[in-house]
């Protein structure tokens, strides 16, 4: 599978940092990452199947993930590979260090552990089905019809991101809204692995998200030996919006310790 993704690069020997974004996301959700080390990495946004610009598929394997990034990796000929990864994008990242340790140097995962969740997508999915795409005039009108379902503006606006006109002047997600809720239990879960990563990891959590917690020390630690770990105090879940002097600040040194 080939997924799409966007290269900004400074300098050929520089080395490579690799951005993967969430559920309902697209490449540029990590962007406050991506301008802050632009001018000294070469960093590679990309867009998970189902997502953004990349390929609709008819099913979802956290395998067949890695494996487009993988492929992406090995397109630039990267030495030195940190991927970076948040949410489901964390999940996709750790598949790809598990299965493909020698093209990866350095592992960062943002707020998500290698676990199965509870559904927690229900109603944000239910509130996308609901909206009406074809009575749409503008923006506004599909953020009306959302809040209806999901009272939370910052959770609309990023869903909203991903809302574009077709050429035929259509409004339509740019995510599969329907393959993702088809194998959402698939999106939810983790494989069981017998693999390991015994690179540098660093597995960063929002001080204010549940979706790190402590109980799952040991799930990570049975796939991640070398994993450290860093809380961004007052941050949430999308970590990286709410913080990202802090989010930086811990990627950057993470990152320079690996490149050196």
């Amino acid at each position: 599978m080939s997924l799409n993704y966007e290269i900004t690069s400074s300098a050929p020997a520089h080395p490579w940092l690799f951005l993967i974004h969430g559920l309902f996301g697209n490449l540029d959700n990590l962007a406050v990452v991506r301008r802050h080390f632009q001018k000294t990495y070469n960093v590679v946004s990309i867009d998970l199947p189902n997502h953004g610009e990349s390929p609709h598929t008819q099913g979802f394997s956290f395998k067949e993930c890695a494996d487009g990034i993988t492929a992406i990796i090995e397109s630039t000929k990267a030495k030195q590979a940190v991927i970076l990864g948040h949410s489901l994008g964390g999940k996709a990242a750790m598949m790809t260090a598990l299965h493909y340790p020698d093209l990866v140097s350095g592992l960062v995962v943002a707020d998500i552990a290698p676990v199965t969740y509870p559904a927690r997508h229900n109603e944000i999915i239910q509130g996308l089905r609901a909206v009406e795409l074809d009575n749409i005039e503008k923006r506004t009108d599909a953020d009306k019809q959302l809040a209806r379902h999901i009272p939370e503006p910052g959770v609309r606006q990023f869903l909203l991101k991903s809302l574009y006109q077709n050429e035929d002047n259509e409004w339509r997600w740019r995510f599969n809204l329907e393959g993702i809720a088809a194998h959402y239990e698939a999106i939810r879960s983790w494989p069981s692995t017998d693999l390991e990563f015994t690179k540098d990891t660093l597995f960063i959590k929002g001080s204010r998200s549940d979706y790190l917690s402590s109980e799952y020390r040991s799930d990570v630690m049975k796939l991640f030996p070398d994993a450290k770990a860093r809380v961004i105090d007052g941050a949430g879940h999308w970590l990286h919006a709410e913080k990202p002097e802090a989010f930086n600040l811990a990627v950057e040194r993470f990152v320079d310790s690996v490149a050196r």
